[in-house]
């Protein structure tokens, strides 16, 4: 609905931790990891020290390697069709896909949703046990403590939006009915 056509993930290699970042073109791949880079470095107080990828062109950029360089990022490229070189990151896109694609169908949802199903597969990854890490959940990795989950709500089960006072006239109903999409980023809320 927003235009992309790509997505993006970044995954801690120590907590199994994944970021989703959708994006228009394949050129916008830099400003996301700068984005990423920034969020993570502040959120954690670590510094990213490593950066494995396949040798897409959005990737070794002369720009993006510049970049990383300064920053003192290793970077490492896998071998051209050897996927399961970067055998994390390629589960977890498989993971998000499959769960994206179950997620529209059970829905009833056009493809056009997909954003909104890719962010919320990741939340709820991050927010589940995982063997990789001894059945713990990736954000009590992340964080150092469990996850909260009793918010969690099943993707496009109904979910109402009260009108505000102003926003009506004693007759009109109170609310409005949707469908749950997922969490905000960085909000108390929703997205429905």
């Amino acid at each position: 609905m927003g235009g992309a056509k790509y997505m993006v993930t970044f995954i801690d290699n120590y907590s199994r931790r994944c970021w989703v970042y959708p994006f228009k073109k394949k050129s916008d791949v830099f400003p996301v990891f700068k984005e990423y880079k920034a969020r993570v470095e502040l959120e954690s107080g670590k510094k990213i020290k490593c950066l494995r990828t396949n040798n897409g062109g959005e990737y070794t950029d002369g720009e993006f390697l510049a970049f990383c360089k300064q920053e003192c990022i290793q970077r490492q490229f896998t071998v051209a069709y050897t996927p399961q070189q970067n055998g994390v990151a390629e589960q977890m896109n498989r993971t998000l896909t499959e769960r994206i694609r179950a997620m529209l169908w059970t829905a009833g949802l056009p493809n056009s949703f997909w954003v909104e199903a890719a962010k919320t597969a990741c939340y709820i990854v991050n927010r589940s046990p995982s063997t990789a890490i001894g059945l713990k959940t990736v954000m009590e990795m992340w964080t150092g403590k469990p996850a909260d989950n009793s918010y969690l709500y099943a993707f496009e089960c109904p979910a109402y939006v009260i009108y505000n006072a102003q926003e009506r006239t004693k007759l009109d109903a109170k609310s409005r009915k949707c469908i749950f999409l997922g969490y905000a980023d960085g909000v108390k809320g929703y997205r429905l």
